[in-house]
């Protein structure tokens, strides 16, 4: 965490450092207190015989951090936020977590040899005192509020990472740690114990938080480690800059890498055993003005794959999807943006339809779960294998289902309509908006009008939200305008008079890391190609139109599914209108 600055956001404070001497002067002068309020301030300290503090956390006028602000103006120490970045293991080390809690203080950075620290009250000499004897450097205090200073303790210290990442710095720090250019170096890193610490226990940690990729990025002065929680990234760790190309060097190891190739990006997976848990990664390397930048997904080996009312589909939208995958024949389509969960709903699909009187294959990009039963094959550019010529292959292999990973151009959806006219259910995803955009795309691939009409039958459009977590679950109050915003959206398809209308949100807790969310769900919507719509693709129609007609026949659009889950207390609106807003 960089060092903190003096909270100087308006000129405002500047005059009121300036000119006043007192605690209520400065909040009066920065427009947080009427005239009337600092009067009757000072006069009821005077009567009380107490401190204007004291009064004005009482009326609740300003913040706690409002006030700890104008404190910092008015004795000449900065005010810092340590709750609001990630503060390095190494900096954490220098203070045990029990004197953290004990005296409400938490060290946030360190220069030469002084060590800066957030307190309540940064006045009190034997508290600074004795964190110079505890730690063994000059210190530099902050204001901070108590409750900015708890939670940044619970959150630096609890994390699983710092304590155990300090500690192998601590190792590290007494070798000088270069970076390694050749296969001599090998067993060099192999045999870094603090090294190969600090990869394990990101990869742990990564497993313990349910991550779905851990970025490890070098930037001018450190490192920094982010883990994409339930499809968001959050900033976990800062790490020195000296130990990035030892870390990266490690990890290149692991997935059977060249560690002197560093101008070009590089692939590999390999597995990774914790427990019970048996983990596949996927690793990525790319280069950085900085350095070389590593992603690494995690995907479990174990666990299942969720069935379709765990995905989040129910009522008509799941009816019409289970009747049309049923059928020996045609094209039912995934569709959505990157990260929307298109291929986990493909194998749920594949999983449900899995059983020895059929032959299913699937030519994926790359191969995620595998499923016992089926017929899985990676797609490879180098040996010229596609999904145009994998497909022209399937046909020969006698299948019932075929899964097409992807509908990238005009070869490999002409083979899919064929595959589907002779006799194949044929299942694949397309990267558009919404699900009656689906349709005009495959007319862009020149695919003719009449052949999309009979056989395409099902388009499904969706994506994720996180679930609220259910531990820290609390009533939210709602404004008119939102209220406004749901009745507008479901209309008829949810009964406001007989229901109470409630919203919900996640207050944070130690299960959801402190986020308010805890898992994901997806929102749907499943347009069925009936005969009308048919007829508005043999005219070329917009896909406006195409929904337009889907949503008189009785489809629910993703931000309604979304709208009915927020008002189930599944998700927040917040969470919906990221995803489905248009």
């Amino acid at each position: 965490m960089a060092d903190a600055a003096p909270n100087t956001n308006t000129s405002a404070s500047k005059v009121a450092h300036s000119r006043a001497t007192y605690i209520e002067d400065v909040l009066a002068a920065k427009g947080l207190l009427t005239t009337q309020q600092l009067t009757f301030i000072k006069s009821e300290s005077k009567r009380r015989q107490e401190p204007p503090e004291k009064i004005l956390s009482q009326m609740g006028w300003v913040s706690q951090e409002q006030l700890a602000s104008a404190r910092a103006d008015v004795i000449g120490v900065p005010y810092v936020d340590p709750s609001t970045a990630p503060i390095s293991p190494e900096v954490l080390a220098f203070l045990p977590e029990e004197v953290a809690k004990r005296f409400v203080v938490i060290p946030t950075a360190k220069e030469g040899d002084t060590l800066s620290v957030a307190m309540v009250d940064p006045l009190d000499l034997q508290v600074l005192e004795f964190i110079e004897k505890k730690s063994g450097y000059a210190v530099r205090p902050y204001i901070a509020t108590a409750d900015a200073i708890n939670r940044a303790i619970a959150e630096q210290y609890t994390r699983g990472l710092s304590f155990e990442v300090g500690e192998a710095l601590k190792e590290a720090s007494t070798n000088v740690i270069m970076p390694l250019t050749g296969p001599e170096s090998i067993t060099g890193v192999l045999g870094e114990a603090p090294i190969a610490r600090i990869v394990s226990t990101l990869l742990e940690y990564g497993i313990r938080v349910r991550a779905s990729d851990i970025h490890i990025e070098p930037l001018e002065n450190e490192t920094r480690i982010r883990y994409r929680i339930d499809g968001i990234l959050h900033e976990k760790l800062i790490l020195p800059r000296r130990i990035h190309d030892a870390i990266v060097s490690r990890i290149k190891i692991l997935g059977n890498m060249k560690i002197d190739e560093r101008r070009l990006p590089q692939d590999a997976r390999f597995n990774f055993k914790i427990g019970q848990e048996d983990i596949d990664l996927r690793l990525s390397t790319m280069p950085t003005a900085y350095g070389e930048k590593i992603v690494m997904r995690l995907l479990k080996k174990s666990g299942g794959v969720p069935t379709l009312p765990e995905l989040g589909l129910r009522g008509m939208a799941l009816k019409h999807l289970e009747e049309n995958i049923a059928r020996p024949h045609g094209i039912i389509l995934i569709t959505g943006p990157t990260g929307s969960g298109k291929t986990t709903t493909l194998y749920s699909i594949l999983s449900k339809l899995n059983s020895t009187r059929v032959n299913i294959v699937t030519l994926e990009d790359p191969i995620e779960y595998q499923i016992a039963g089926v017929n899985q094959e990676q797609i490879n550019q180098k040996a010229g294998l596609t999904f145009a010529s994998g497909l022209r292959s399937f046909l020969r292999q006698d299948p019932n289902i075929i899964m097409v990973g992807e509908i990238r151009d005009n070869e490999t959806s002409d083979l899919a309509i064929q595959a589907s006219l002779t006799g194949h259910l044929v299942f694949s995803t397309l990267h558009t908006n919404n699900a009656a955009g689906a349709l005009p795309r495959l007319l862009d691939m020149k695919a003719q009008p009449y052949l999309i009409a009979s056989t395409v039958t099902c388009v499904v459009g969706q994506r994720v939200v996180r679930m609220i977590c259910q531990t820290c679950k609390g009533p939210k109050v709602m404004s008119e305008e939102i209220l406004a915003t749901i009745k507008k959206s479901l209309g008829s398809l949810y009964n406001f008079d007989k229901a109470k209308v409630s919203l919900y949100i996640g207050r944070g807790c130690k299960e959801c890391n402190n986020t308010g969310y805890l898992g994901r769900i997806a929102i749907f919507e499943v347009l069925v190609v009936s005969v009308k719509v048919a007829e508005l693709i043999l005219t070329h129609a917009t896909s406006q139109n195409i929904e337009k007609q889907a949503i008189s026949e009785g489809m629910i659009t993703m931000k309604q599914d979304g709208f009915l889950k927020v008002l189930e207390g599944v998700t927040s609106i917040e969470e919906v209108l990221r995803v489905a807003e248009e």
